[in-house]
């Protein structure tokens, strides 16, 4: 059993040992684990730490603002948008490990000019057991893991060895607010793997869209806390619908809600189908580009949880 007190306090001796008087960057999305490894690594080091915020243009709904504004009195915070890099390295890009892949490389190259800038020599990432075991098991790369090659900063992973769980009972224990603390996990490529084949403006778009829909309505029905994620897929299929009295030709969205303790396995729950209903209606009504929304209930094994 994870005693959250004794982890934080060996955690800080252990960085402060190995950063020492150095400077780290690391990489804060928002998520439970960056932001737990942020500021375990700011206690231990103070202003040293630069928390680099990297906007990919693949973002969540409002995420951008979130972030900077949990974190703007908390942590030394730089806020970067390498948006337009992203998005033209992913250009025609359908493979979703290459994806990954492009993600992974073009957020270290960012963290590396930053770590220039500031003088830094450490990378401190929120890489998790989950990652690392299912990177090793060739089951998908994670961006936090597959680093390109040349890569001139010493990594540091403060949290390495624990699951989502322990971490959320960590970030308790640092006193990160319960909001934060219970946040749904998000993929750090974001809507890339969210969205089926290649990535343009339009498609970002509607899977965000879509994606705010899904989490309006989980939120309103109560479930969030018990879901372990619940999100919109954008699919490259396009199914022909009826809009009024006019045949309407439009994409295929896919409701994938799932309960889990450690991301390892998981389970598709029985859902209330009045909020599936809901939502359903919502997307095809608000989001113009939409004509069918299905519901994913596949475990985890077989699939994963995320599309790509």
């Amino acid at each position: 059993m994870l005693n959250p007190s004794d982890f934080i306090e060996e955690s800080i001796k252990d960085i402060k040992k190995t950063i020492g008087d150095g400077k780290a960057i690391i990489a804060l999305s928002g998520g439970v684990d960056s932001s737990v490894a942020s500021v375990l690594t700011s206690t231990a080091i103070g202003e040293n730490l630069v928390a680099v915020f990297v906007d990919h243009g693949l973002l969540r709904e409002g995420e951008s603002d979130y972030v900077n504004n949990t974190f703007k009195d908390r942590l030394n915070l730089r806020t970067v948008d390498a948006s337009e890099e992203f998005l033209s390295r992913l250009d025609g890009v359908y493979d979703p490990e290459e994806k990954r892949k492009i993600i992974g490389e073009v957020f270290i190259r960012v963290f590396e000019r930053v770590a220039e800038e500031v003088g830094a020599e450490f990378l401190v990432q929120g890489t998790i057991a989950p990652d690392w075991i299912e990177s090793e098991g060739q089951i998908k790369s994670h961006h936090n893991i597959a680093l390109p090659h040349g890569l001139v900063l010493n990594i540091v992973e403060p949290i390495r060895e624990l699951y989502k769980d322990e971490v959320r009972v960590v970030g308790t224990e640092l006193g990160l607010p319960e909001e934060m603390v219970n946040r749904q996990p998000y993929p750090g490529p974001g809507l890339a793997v969210r969205i089926v084949g290649k990535l343009t403006e339009e498609k970002i778009e509607i899977c965000r869209k879509a994606n705010a829909i899904v989490e309006e309505e989980v939120k309103k029905e109560g479930l969030d806390a018990s879901l372990w994620q619940y999100f919109a897929v954008l699919t490259d299929t396009k199914v022909t619908g009826v809009k009024g009295d006019i045949r309407d030709y439009g994409y295929l969205v896919v409701l994938r809600m799932v309960e889990s303790i450690d991301a390892m396995t998981a389970s598709v729950p029985e859902l209330p189908w009045s909020m599936v209903k809901t939502i359903s209606q919502r997307i095809t009504a608000e989001v113009s580009e939409v004509t069918h929304v299905s519901l994913s209930v596949s475990d985890k094994p077989p699939s994963t949880i995320e599309f790509a």
